[in-house]
């Protein structure tokens, strides 16, 4: 379901990246696929130097359709980002893609805590965001997030996953 950014994945994301439905939501930005090929050299540098973590959202055939990352890190903790291909979109894979990813956020790499910032205006990511059991809404609860969020002209909700209420739902079964 999800693996390492490498270099190759470039080309099978570049085509679902530029699909004007998609393109907006996208972190990481390019028109053509030279460009899309140093970005991506770029994000893989920067998650080695601990920047970013970096994951390719695959379909059942390995196919690359989509990223989740956490990005804008400080100490154990960062922002999430996360965006699928348009023919995937609806079925499913964002939700296994999130869950894969937090515990692997939670439980290998020792974060302590995940924030989602999503448009005021998409009401669509914000039902998908609190379907999940453990997001809490914290836009007018953490007036410093939501102050930094929102220092730019488009205006976002601020949501936080705590390790502390994701393992209530998904408890870390390596643990001995």
């Amino acid at each position: 379901m999800l693996k390492k950014l490498e270099l190759y994945d470039a080309h099978h994301l570049h085509k679902h990246l530029i699909d004007p439905s998609v393109y907006p939501y996208v972190r990481y930005k390019a028109m053509n696929m030279d460009e899309y090929l140093f970005v991506t050299k770029q994000v893989i540098e920067k998650e080695q130097q601990g920047e970013v973590i970096m994951r390719v959202i695959l379909d059942e055939q390995a196919n690359p359709i989509g990223q989740i990352a956490l990005y804008d890190m400080i100490g154990n903790s960062g922002f999430l980002g996360t965006w699928l291909g348009a023919p995937y979109h609806g079925k499913g894979y964002n939700r296994v893609a999130k869950e894969t990813f937090f515990a692997e956020l939670f439980y290998e790499l020792g974060m302590e805590s995940i924030f989602m910032k999503i448009r005021t205006t998409n009401e669509k990511s914000k039902r998908a965001a609190l379907k999940l059991p453990y997001v809490e809404d914290i836009t007018h609860s953490n007036a410093l997030i939501s102050q930094l969020v929102n220092a730019t002209d488009v205006q976002y909700d601020v949501f936080e996953i705590r390790k502390d209420v994701y393992e209530l739902f998904y408890p870390n079964t390596m643990e001995a």
